[in-house]
This record gives C-alpha cells, structure tokens and sequence, in this order.
C-alpha cells in the first residue's frame, strides 16, 4: 500500500494539494490530425452507405424488389468508388493504397481493411453491372452475395480504424463506435432507397430504417454517456452543432419512414433526412476527434481518472482483506 493511501485510510490530510496539469508551453500533447474532412470523414461516410447498401441489395434481389436492388446496388459501387477516390486523395498518391496490399497484418484495421475494400470493390461493380445491363445474371448473383457478405465489414471496420488512434474521442470510443457506425450506415442505404424506390416496395427498407436509426442513437447516447469528461467533445463547437444536427434528422428520417407508408413526398424526405443525419454523424465525431487531441486535458484527465480509480479499487481489496 502506497504512504497516500496509508494517510487516507488514517484521515490524514495531505499537506500538499494535487499538482494542476498544464501542458508545455500550452501545447497539445497529441499532435492533431491533419486530415482534410472532406476526404477522411466523407471516405467514413461512403464506405458506411456502400456497405449497407450491399446487405439491402442482396434481400431485394432475393425478396425480387427490383427498384430497390437497382438503387441499392448503383448505390453501393457509387459510394465505394467516391469513397476510394477521397482515400486515395488522402494518402496523396495512388501508389501508397497499393503498397499497403504488400502484406497481410491481421492485427491492423488499415492493412485489414485495405485487403476488404479490395474485395468488396470489384464484387458491388459487378453486381451493379449485371442490374443495369441485364446480363450475366449469374454472375451479378454471386457477386451480390459476395459483397453483402463483405458489407458490414466494410461498413464497421473504419470504426475500429479510428478508434484504434490514440485521439481521445475515438479511442474511448471504442467498444460503441462499429454500433454507431452500423447503425448510420444502414439508415444511410435505407434513406436512399426511400428516395429512389416506389412505396410499394419499401415495407422492409422502412424497418430497416427505423432498426438502423435506433441503433446509431442509442450506441451514441451510450458513447457519450460512458466518455466522461471527453463527452465533453461530442457536445461543443462544431462537433456539438453536427451532432446534434444528426440526432434530429436521423429521429425525423425514423419516425417518417415508420409513419409515411404510403406518400411518396413523406418518404422522400425522410430518406433525405436519413442521407444527412448519416452523413452529419460522420462529420462530427471526425470533428470532435480533432478537438480531443487539441486539448491536452482530454489526454491527461481521464488517464488520471483510471490511475485514481485503480489506487482505489486496490485500496479496497486490500481493507477487504486485511478485514477477513
């Protein structure tokens, strides 16, 4: 036991109060992400859409919807390739997404996730193909398959990609960030379908919809809830104001998907709202990201938080001890 937790135990009063943070010179402990937004929170933004999309257009195919397996898939090799370009715009030459298929790293989300969107890429391309062509059925078939197979992985892993970092607000994320991300990205394919396909047709893309938008509020209320002071991150600034922007569209798109079984107008805009609160979603975790490693008390405090609460759990068991 530590002579601090001997004082406590003894109700001493420590003469010394505990030293204020201050970083050096005021400067950030974390050196800030220097992506640009429209590549790297739009790239987040596609490859969610892109993937739902697939797992949408694979039980249109099967439940014959033909509106919505032709959106769904045009949808997805669209959103993949959009997404593809800004990764590549990101990184700054072409040659360096080839290099990262060099080796196989299963403990890497981006050498993992470079090797699935080299996979999913061809097989959403092929499937959106044979739709708007009409040939090689069985072929689009099977590459349907394949991609709604690849598709929540491709929707999930840039969740795990962040998350991975050392930024706070992505970091302490972790364990809810793939259900936000899920969770957007099949609101996202659901809205678009809305906008694209007849009522008549969209009974399964409503529920969809509603599962999807559930799922992304719920795991960012518990993201936030559980985030302790970096919580703090998600509700200021820019970050704060797209957020909160996404909760209302994305509860909006929920409720006139639910509730407007039979206007198309309705369902056109909640598929919009749903496309936006998505889209808001993605922008403003990247923001808060930003604004997490900006400052350096969202490093340091909940580091102190943890040392704090272990010294007391082990002061704990060691009274529940010493008392039996």
């Amino acid at each position: 036991m530590s002579q601090d937790s001997r004082r406590k135990r003894r109700g001493e009063r420590l003469m010394v109060p505990d030293a204020e943070f201050s970083s050096y010179y005021g400067r950030a402990v974390l050196k800030e992400p220097t992506w640009e937004a429209t590549d790297i929170a739009g790239y987040l933004f596609l490859g969610g859409l892109a993937g739902a999309s697939s797992v949408l257009a694979a039980g249109a195919q099967l439940s014959k919807r033909a509106e919505v397996e032709r959106a769904s898939k045009v949808a997805a090799i669209s959103a993949i390739s959009l997404s593809l370009v800004a990764l590549v715009h990101d990184l700054g030459r072409p040659e360096r997404f080839i290099n990262m298929l060099r080796v196989v790293k299963p403990t890497s989300p981006m050498s993992v996730g470079s090797w699935v969107l080299s996979g999913y890429a061809p097989l959403a391309g092929l499937a959106a193909a044979s739709r708007v062509t009409g040939r090689a059925p069985k072929i689009g078939a099977a590459a349907t398959a394949g991609a709604a197979l690849l598709g929540p992985a491709v929707a999930s892993y840039t969740a795990v990609l962040v998350a991975d970092t050392a930024v706070p607000a992505w970091h302490e994320g972790f364990r809810e960030l793939p259900f936000v991300f899920v969770g957007s990205g099949a609101a996202a394919a659901a809205g678009l379908a809305l906008l694209a396909a007849p009522v008549e047709e969209t009974a399964p893309v409503r529920r969809l919809a509603v599962l999807g938008a559930t799922a992304e509020l719920a795991a960012g209320a518990r993201m936030e809830q559980r985030a302790g002071l970096i919580a703090e991150t998600y509700r200021q600034g820019r970050a704060g104001q797209l957020l909160r922007a996404a909760r209302l569209l994305t509860a909006a798109g929920a409720v006139g998907a639910a509730f407007g079984r039979r206007s198309r107008a309705i369902a056109a805009v909640s598929g919009a709202a749903l496309l936006a609160g998505s889209a808001c979603t993605r922008f403003g975790i990247f923001e808060a990201g930003r604004a997490s490693a900006r400052d350096p008390k969202y490093t340091v405090g909940p580091q102190r938080e943890r040392l704090s609460e272990a010294a007391a759990n082990q002061v704990a068991a060691e009274s529940n001890s010493a008392e039996s």
